[in-house]
């Protein structure tokens, strides 16, 4: 089955007990979908922001704009539309002095290497532990509106932010342990000399 936020939005009012839609327009039951509708894009977002998630990390490089900052950079970036979270900014896998003001990366550099995580639309690509954390957070998100009861809302929230911390644990599993540099402390530390 093909992953959509319509089909995520589903199975979170089939865990409340309600009626399943079939668009966000759907002209069946148009108060759950419209409600759908207005929740989904900002949870997706939360949720794809609270954690670098394998199936929505991008890299890209970065040319400088043409008017540089007033004063403290010599260059500044434009942040890409898609870009949700910041992770890594360097140039030749070095990392480098940077600022973000607004969505603008400020730098001493005239090519900026990004890795960020980007607002990916396509439920499909996602990892199933995702898909089913959106589900639970639509849910969450939904219960009240949907059965006027908080502790069905509470309890939901609770069930999500569990399933939050595994899922997280999972995916950060998946990365490769990353190494310390070559650093005089850690050389001082282990034996090394100065």
């Amino acid at each position: 089955m093909s992953n959509t936020a319509v089909s995520i939005c589903s199975n979170a009012l089939l865990m409340l007990g309600a009626q399943t839609i079939n668009s966000f327009t759907d002209s069946a039951d148009l108060d759950r979908a419209k409600l759908c509708a207005n929740l989904y894009p900002s949870n997706r977002d939360q949720l794809l922001r609270a954690h670098p998630w394998n199936c929505a990390v991008k890299r890209l490089i970065l040319s400088p704009d043409a008017t540089p900052p007033a004063f403290g950079y010599s260059q500044q970036f434009q942040l890409p539309a898609d870009c949700l979270r910041v992770m890594e900014v360097g140039e030749g896998g070095c990392q480098i002095d940077y600022r973000i003001e607004g969505r603008k990366i400020q730098a001493n550099t005239s090519v900026l290497e990004l890795r960020y995580v980007y607002r990916n639309e396509v439920e499909n690509t996602w990892d199933d532990q995702l898909v089913n954390l959106m589900t639970m957070l639509m849910a969450a998100r939904l219960a009240y509106a949907v059965t006027q009861s908080t502790s069905m809302e509470q309890s939901r929230l609770q069930e999500f932010e569990r399933a939050l911390r595994v899922a997280k644990a999972i995916d950060g599993q998946e990365e490769p342990p990353q190494t310390l540099g070559d650093f005089p402390l850690l050389q001082a530390r282990y034996g090394g000399g100065w």
